[in-house]
Formats: C-alpha cells, sequence, structure tokens
C-alpha cells in the first residue's frame, strides 16, 4: 500500500492569465499557495485473479471493473490508461474539502493520482514533469476547460510566483518571507464557504469564448500580480495586499456574468463593512470559497457578520504532492 498527499490551492492574483489562449500573446502569472487542505489517494495491489473484476475504485461510489473501458469516472479512467495499467490495483480517495469549491481540487485530483501511480509503478517523477503531465491530460485528453496554475500549484506545493510561457512551459518562482511576515500574512486571511459547489468548467468557457472583450480586464489583474509581490516582499504594511484584493475582485466580477452571484455579492459588501480591507471568491466563480483579508482588530466583527457562514481555519505555504506512506 502507498498514500499520496497532496495539497489543495489558493490563488490570490493572475487567476483567468494562466490559459494559453491568454497567455501565449500576452504573458501570463499568478501569485499563490498551495494550502494545508488535502487529497489522499492510497493504492494498493490485489490479485486480481482471484476476483471477479480487475480494478476497484472508491471515491464518493465504489467502482469495481474488468476493464478500463469500464470505468465512469473519466479522470481515473484515462490516468490509468495513460500509465498502462489495467489490471492489479484498488486505488481510495479521500479528501478535506469537498470539490468543485474553487481551490483547485480537479488538479489536485490528477496530480495526486499520476504521482501515486508512479510510485506503484516504481517510477520516478519530478515536481515539473508531473505539473506538466497533469496539464497535458487535463487539457489535451480529457480536453477539460482548465488552465495551467492549479496543477503547479498541487505539484510544487509553496507560496509562489508562476510565470506561463508555453503550456509545457512555465517557471516557478518561490516567495520567500521572514517567519513573522509569513505569519502575518496567514493571520490576515479568513476562507468562508458560500454554501454554493459548481463545475469551473461552465464559466472558463464562457469567459474564454469573450476573450476578446475581456483581455484588457485580464491585463490588469495580470499587473497586480508583480504590485502584489512587491508587497509581500517588502518592508510596508500589509494592509495594502488587502486592498490589492479587493481590486482584482472588481476586475474578475468583470469577466463573466456566472462569476458573482447576489448571495455572494451580499456577503463581500458584508465582510467589508465589518473590516475586511479586501478579498476574492477563489477558483473560477460562482460559489465555492470567499476569501478575505482582515486586520486582527476586525475579525470577531467579520466573523460575527457571516456568522452564518461556515468558515474554514487553514495554513498557506504547504508542501507539494508527495508519497507520505509506502
Amino acid at each position: 500500500m502507498l498514500i499520496a498527499k497532496t495539497p489543495l490551492r489558493m490563488s490570490f492574483f493572475g487567476g483567468g492569465t494562466d490559459f494559453p489562449q491568454f497567455f501565449l500573446n500576452h504573458g501570463g502569472a499568478v501569485l499563490g499557495t498551495a494550502i494545508d487542505k488535502y487529497i489522499y489517494h492510497c493504492v494498493t495491489e490485489f490479485p486480481s485473479r482471484l476476483f471477479d473484476y480487475s480494478i476497484r475504485l472508491a471515491y464518493r461510489k465504489v467502482e469495481c471493473v474488468r476493464s478500463l473501458d469500464e470505468i465512469e469516472h473519466r479522470p481515473f479512467r484515462e490516468v490509468l490508461r495513460f500509465l498502462n495499467i489495467e489490471q492489479d490495483v484498488e486505488i481510495s480517495l479521500a479528501a478535506d474539502l469537498p470539490s468543485s469549491s474553487g481551490l483547485g481540487s480537479s488538479s489536485s485530483f490528477t496530480v495526486g493520482l499520476i504521482n501515486a501511480l508512479m510510485a506503484f509503478q516504481g517510477r520516478f517523477i519530478s515536481q515539473n514533469e508531473l505539473a506538466k503531465l497533469a496539464v497535458h491530460i487535463e487539457r489535451n485528453i480529457l480536453k477539460e476547460e482548465v488552465g495551467c496554475q492549479d496543477q503547479v500549484l498541487a505539484a510544487y506545493g509553496g507560496l509562489n510566483v508562476v510565470r506561463f510561457i508555453r503550456d509545457d512551459h512555465f517557471v516557478v518562482h518561490r516567495i520567500t518571507l521572514s517567519q513573522a511576515r509569513q505569519r502575518e500574512l496567514n493571520d490576515s486571511l479568513l476562507m468562508f464557504f458560500t454554501g454554493v459547489t459548481r463545475p469551473a468548467g461552465d464559466i472558463e468557457k464562457c469567459k474564454l469564448d469573450n476573450l476578446s472583450n475581456i483581455q484588457e480586464n485580464l491585463k490588469r489583474m495580470l499587473d497586480l500580480v508583480d504590485k502584489a509581490h512587491d508587497i509581500l516582499t517588502g518592508n510596508g504594511p500589509l494592509s495594502a495586499f488587502g486592498a490589492l484584493l479587493d481590486r482584482t475582485w472588481q476586475e474578475k466580477r468583470m469577466l463573466a456574468s456566472g462569476v458573482s452571484k447576489p448571495v455572494i455579492d451580499k456577503m463581500y459588501q458584508d465582510g467589508r463593512a465589518a473590516g475586511a480591507l479586501g478579498g476574492k471568491l477563489l477558483g473560477a466563480g460562482g460559489g465555492g470559497f470567499l476569501l478575505f483579508f482582515v486586520p486582527q482588530e476586525n475579525q470577531a466583527a467579520v466573523r460575527n457578520a457571516l456568522a452564518n457562514y461556515y468558515e474554514i481555519p487553514f495554513s498557506i505555504n504547504a508542501g507539494g504532492s508527495a508519497i507520505i506512506h509506502s
């Protein structure tokens, strides 16, 4: 038996510029972090000749199949097919948070599954190749409307600026902060569940279909990546980081009609009125988790204003996908 542990991610700035349709013409960059919420893959070998099935998968349902073509779960099926694993394997999935909630869980699933199955085969894969392979499978085999940031942050972990050159070439710049600076950033972030989950693909497709009309918004969002990096690594107050989050959220809301909803707007307004300096909805939009930057002295008021919503405690700068038991 082996177990792979893969982090979810939180994107602060630059989301949307990680699609090749944009960055091949204008450049792209994302400032984001892996967080200490994870997806776990447990892989076990079993002698299928003793059973009436060859592969067993356990997630929110259980599949016991004789061949790959019988597998209903497409990412499971296509990753197994890509790695030429057709029998004698049992895979169980567990997750700290629900899928379709804006934390990159789909890509964390793909990254973690590749990592686990490569280890199952006795093969080593680097963080760079792991991220590239996950991008390839999601975009070219599964034909999903996804960008390239989630796979990189899941594979590498950490707090980073990731710059995109081609869909198979990116550069990861670690953001180095003092312990005190990182603690202040971490302790200023509050995350609440909106109560809505949604597939990201539909919203991302709307953005890409309307790309010619939102390019200027994306360019402004791209410019905020360097500004945010300078704030984090500088000596000024981190409150400017919170104000910048508000700017990127206002730009993001304009990318597609489904990015926000009245309930999300009301949550955001209530959080800001109670003392949050800024924030944003994580992921493509439409639901999931709402992030706020809140000074310590205002956090009790923000929690009180959003008492009807579930708060998720977390830590930033988590490690990347890893085999934790073998």
